[in-house]
């Protein structure tokens, strides 16, 4: 039957005593000249929902089909736990991976689909039905294994092969931007369902997306790549708070960076504060003048565009609590805008940012 999680996800900074699903070392992948994944080491806990987030041709697929077994590294090594299997074939390791594509078979039923897998195991039939009708439960499709996929919507097909992954009971499941055919609504919606599904089951998600928002609502942690290489490892909060390098904060939400006193630092658009005429700024604030050049309205609340009189330019955000301000209006007009020192991040100023090739 499905297996019942060992413990809640550990936390970030538990990772030393927590066990290990995944370890790479040294990973290393070429295509031709192109470095898809370079040198990389990361660890993963049991029970965790890790996401691997990047944009394309950042590593972040090659690295996971190392993972399944796909992908052959040049160099490096991958275990599972305490087992090496770098050089094991795919179906000789404890993983199973959900595609965006789902991977169905349409000539199969829902229920056929899901214990296909069960079926290569040669478990016995009064078995397989009761561990496809828990399946079914866990993914709440009781009463549809007996549609065709092609009867299913896009977010119900998803279902189906989530069901069919884990009902084998895999170490570790792999995720390939499952959610990137669906569109918004129901794609958030099958965010909470996946976050819900993974906690119940207790099974390592490690999760490929390059959606910030997905990455940062859904994930224990958060590994961010670039060009192959590992630019930050953390919790959402502190990636999101304390980017580690110019190309995570401009991956990630909006790419406030500025240069003061040569140093490079970075301050969210929330954490801005737009001044009205006469308002003087909380106790401790930083405050720099400036010009307005752009106004953007976004629903729940408007962008404005501030070239700084002291070089650079701001993004800050307001919330549009009351009447939210016309686009046409403000444009040119000279402000002043504040933010607690503890609100803005130094970034340390290290190698190069490269334009990325095609989607590794």
């Amino acid at each position: 039957m499905i297996a019942e999680p060992d413990s809640a996800p550990p936390a970030a900074d538990g990772l030393a005593s927590a066990r290990v699903a995944v370890r790479v070392t040294g990973l290393r992948k070429h295509y031709g000249e192109v470095a898809a994944v370079h040198d990389l080491d990361l660890t993963i806990a049991a029970g965790e929902f890790f996401t691997l987030l990047g944009p394309s041709g950042s590593g972040k697929t090659t690295l996971l089909r190392m993972i399944a077994g796909f992908e052959r590294p040049d160099a490096g090594r991958i275990d599972l736990g305490d087992r090496d299997v770098t050089r094991v074939p795919p179906y000789s390791r404890n993983v199973n991976t959900v595609f965006q594509d789902y991977a169905l078979f349409p000539h199969m039923t829902v229920a056929q689909n899901i214990e296909y897998g069960l079926r290569v195991r040669r478990v016995a039939r009064p078995q397989r039905q009761d561990q496809v009708g828990r399946a079914l439960d866990m993914v709440r499709l009781t009463g549809l294994g007996g549609r065709k996929p092609a009867q299913l919507s896009g977010g119900q097909r998803q279902r189906v092969a989530l069901a069919r992954a884990i009902v084998n009971e895999p170490e570790v499941l792999l995720l390939d931007e499952p959610l990137g055919a669906l569109d918004l609504k129901l794609r958030q919606e099958m965010q909470l369902e996946l976050l819900r599904v993974q906690r119940e089951v207790g099974i390592t998600f490690i999760y490929v997306t390059h959606d910030q928002e997905e990455a940062l609502t859904m994930s224990d942690r958060v590994a961010v790549l670039n060009q192959g290489r590992l630019e930050q490892v953390g919790d959402p909060i502190e990636v999101y708070e304390r980017p580690a390098t110019p190309f995570v904060a401009g991956f990630i939400g909006i790419s406030n960076l500025i240069e003061r006193d040569g140093a490079l630092i970075t301050v969210r658009p929330e954490k801005i504060t737009l001044l009205a005429d006469g308002q003087q700024a909380a106790a401790g604030s930083h405050v720099e003048p400036g010009v307005i050049r752009e106004v953007s309205y976004a629903g729940v609340l408007t962008r404005y565009v501030v070239a700084l009189d002291s070089g650079g330019e701001l993004v800050v955000a307001r919330q549009n609590t009351s009447a939210p301000a016309s686009t046409h209006d403000g444009r040119g007009r000279q402000v002043r805008i504040a933010w607690q020192p503890d609100q803005a991040s130094t970034i340390p100023q290290g190698r190069e940012e490269q334009s990325a090739p095609g989607e590794a």
